[in-house]
């Protein structure tokens, strides 16, 4: 649990989309899972995991070490797309616990905003825009947008900058172990909620602040 006495604002805060502003990653498990059936292999939980936070070459180096040199990650992820969008009707991304009342809080104090992400930059604009949220942010950095992708520090140096923002001074706002040592290696204050896995013995002695969901934050804006 933070303080709750307030602290200097920052000059900025990132935040990283899946998992941290919108409640995806269990859709987006269920989808893996079915689209990996498809293409005639076994779901494996452990190697999703070391899929989770990491950027789309990151994760076809995990698949094709599991699955063999010759899988086909574009297959995949024709699978895994199609499978996201039809549960994503039947159950509509929601956005994460408190998040709202943060952006809320930031805003009204005048403080920018950006997303730092290692989704396509098309999936985060439609993905924010249609939980109502894209207004809050000035900037996105998305994959491929970045010198190098989590978990470097240049996606989160990269936002800072695009907000004429001092990183040492900025706030960085993650759910994953690979977000959260780009966003500590970017010099940021950094506040990790953990969503589907929780952080590693080597992610915690990092030093940074790991919180149980975003309403936390409330009390230092």
């Amino acid at each position: 649990m933070l303080q709750s006495t307030k602290v200097e604002l920052p000059q900025s805060v990132i935040f990283d989309m899946d998992g941290t502003l919108l409640d995806t990653e269990v859709l987006a498990r269920k989808a893996f899972s079915a689209a990996i059936v498809a293409c005639g292999f076994h779901y494996d939980a452990n190697i999703y995991d070391r899929c989770l936070g990491t950027t789309h070459d990151a994760t076809q180096k995990v698949l094709e070490a599991a699955y063999g040199a010759m899988f086909d990650t574009s297959e995949l992820h024709v699978h895994w797309t199609n499978h996201f969008v039809e549960l994503a009707k039947e159950n509509p991304i929601k956005i994460k616990p408190g998040i709202l009342q943060v952006l809320q809080a930031l805003h009204a104090k005048g403080v920018p905003m950006a997303v730092a992400t290692s989704n396509k930059r098309d999936v985060c604009e439609d993905a924010l825009a249609k939980a109502g949220i894209a207004g809050y942010f000035q900037h996105y950095v998305c994959a491929g947008e970045s010198a190098n992708s989590k978990p470097a520090a240049d996606p989160y140096l990269a936002a800072a900058a695009l907000l004429n923002a001092d990183p040492k001074k900025s706030w960085g706002v993650e759910d994953s172990d690979v977000g959260t040592l780009a966003a500590v290696r970017a010099g940021l204050r950094v506040f990790q909620i953990p969503d589907e896995l929780p952080p590693s013995a080597a992610t915690r002695e990092l030093g940074h602040e790991i919180i149980a969901s975003a309403e936390e934050l409330l009390a230092l804006i």
